[in-house]
């Protein structure tokens, strides 16, 4: 499900700096994210700047219907995570589908036609609706948790859901 973390960011995005102000230390922010990343085998660059994932959502959704297309979304996440790229350019976009063998004319006039707006529009109405407010939410059981949690949350959420231990 997608989720709009900060959908006010314009297109060309926006520093760290400006969304947080003065007094976040970014640097530390970074390396707190870094870390928690490193623990998850996951790569992780210094990001100075936040950009709209708006259309990235959009594409990963039409990527979803294409054989293959699942592959989209390890290359937004390196583009946006690692390589620290506007994910809201189009132009990224279809040189991100067509890395994956995805074609690129197909994803741009998806993109431009806005197709899976709709279906992204109803992924945020949901969140809302389940009260989500930040990335990565669990649900389960009426209950939530949000954020990069340890093991032991999660196991504890799937309890509290009726969930059983094998």
């Amino acid at each position: 499900m997608h989720f709009p973390l900060h959908p006010d960011t314009p297109v060309e995005g926006r520093t760290l700096r400006e969304m947080f102000g003065p007094e976040k230390d970014i640097d530390a922010m970074n390396a707190n994210m870094k870390s928690l990343m490193m623990e998850e085998g996951l790569p992780y660059g210094a990001r100075s700047n936040t950009y709209n994932s708006r259309l990235a959502q959009e594409l990963g959704t039409w990527a979803d219907t294409k054989e293959g297309g699942e592959a989209i979304h390890e290359k937004i996440y390196q583009a946006y995570f690692v390589d620290s790229k506007n994910i809201g350019d189009i132009n990224l976009l279809i040189e991100l589908s067509e890395s994956v063998g995805l074609d690129g004319a197909e994803a741009l006039e998806v993109l431009k036609e806005r197709t899976f707006k709709a279906a992204v529009d109803d992924d945020w109405e949901k969140a809302r609706n389940m009260g989500v407010s930040g990335v990565p939410t669990y649900v389960a059981g009426g209950a939530s948790v949000v954020g990069a949690q340890p093991y032991e949350a999660l196991e504890q959420l799937m309890e509290h859901a009726g969930a059983l231990k094998k």
